[in-house]
């Protein structure tokens, strides 16, 4: 049987992982918290406070922000919590440090670009001793360092490890569901995101309530197509990392997709703030059209956000699509 987790090492001093930070120590762990930037170590050190990317928040008293990444890394268990087209870079910057068999929990929702790869594969090719898994589920930063009730999905090839994992980060407050279906968990995260662009896109074109509702229902078919391809089983698709996250970002200009397709949708200029749909549209729909998987949606993102359509023609063609059976 393995050693409780007693420590866990979060990579990545962003507002998620922050809050992740949070949360491990909520759950009685000891924490080391890397950034790789001094200024903002010695900031989390001295004020206990992240203001750049989580202000308000407090960290607990079991949170070590740190810049040595060895130290880090030395934990039984790391959170990986970096966007996911810099996941690459940080896994390999990690796999200078890490311990054969230590589990490294992706928390990126996202398809690195190029090699089409989902987030737990970059990190197989990137830090081949580390165990992969992945955590995701309808969460925001602000809720989830708040101890506001939230629940997600954590999943690894090796149930037990998924067991462990979710057993060593959930609390009173932040329950964790395991799954041994990655796969299934990665595609919810990284479609959902893009369908949530095309949310915001429907909110600030003044579109409506049922068209809102309808773009939820054809995008989850658009997500739960391309699960399927993948083997994904369907209770993880309509569970948390599925349906669950596609609900929550969709919905919302907390999520930083929707505001994204909010202001495209209004002719404002684009957040400041990173949404990682806008880095995944592309890849996502290559993924599809690989496997034979349509997605219109997913697609009409994509080239909206290339250019290649403006959002009239978007609409447009999205509408004039032939009539079909549901499914």
């Amino acid at each position: 049987m393995a050693a409780p987790i007693r420590n866990v090492g979060v990579i990545g001093a962003g507002a998620w992982g922050t809050a992740l930070a949070n949360a491990a120590a909520r759950a009685g762990r000891t924490v080391f918290l890397w950034a790789r930037n001094p200024g903002l170590v010695n900031e989390m050190r001295t004020s206990r406070r992240n203001e750049a990317h989580l202000p308000g928040v407090t960290l607990a008293a079991t949170v070590h922000p740190t810049i040595d990444l060895a130290e880090a890394a030395a934990c039984q268990a790391v959170l990986l919590v970096v966007p996911a087209q810099a996941s690459r870079d940080a896994a390999t910057l990690l796999a200078t440090h890490l311990r054969r068999d230590t589990p490294v929990v992706t928390c990126a929702k996202g398809i690195e670009r190029g090699t089409h790869l989902f987030m737990t594969q970059v990190i197989e090719d990137a830090c081949p001793q580390a165990i992969p898994a992945v955590l995701s589920g309808p969460s925001f930063a602000a809720d989830v360092a708040a101890g506001l009730p939230t629940a997600v999905t954590l999943a690894a090839s090796d149930a037990a490890l998924a067991e462990s994992l979710a057993s060593a980060l959930g609390s009173a407050s932040f329950r964790l569901y395991h799954s041994d279906d990655v796969r299934g968990v990665e595609i919810g995260g990284a479609a959902k995101n893009v369908l949530a662009i095309a949310a915001g896109i429907v909110a600030g074109r003044n579109l409506g309530a049922s068209a809102g509702a309808a773009l939820v229902a054809r995008g989850f078919a658009e997500l739960a197509r391309l699960g399927r391809a993948f083997g994904a089983r369907p209770e993880t698709l309509t569970g948390l990392s599925g349906l669950g996250d596609l609900i929550l970002t969709a919905s919302t200009a907390q999520s930083r997709n929707f505001a994204l397709g909010l202001a495209l949708g209004r002719g404002e200029p684009a957040p400041a703030r990173l949404a990682e749909g806008a880095s995944t549209a592309a890849v996502l729909v290559e993924l599809a059209t690989q496997h034979h998987v349509e997605m219109p949606i997913a697609a009409a993102v994509d080239s909206i956000i290339a250019g290649r359509w403006d959002i009239d023609q978007a609409i447009g063609a999205l509408l004039a699509r032939p009539q079909k059976a549901e499914g």
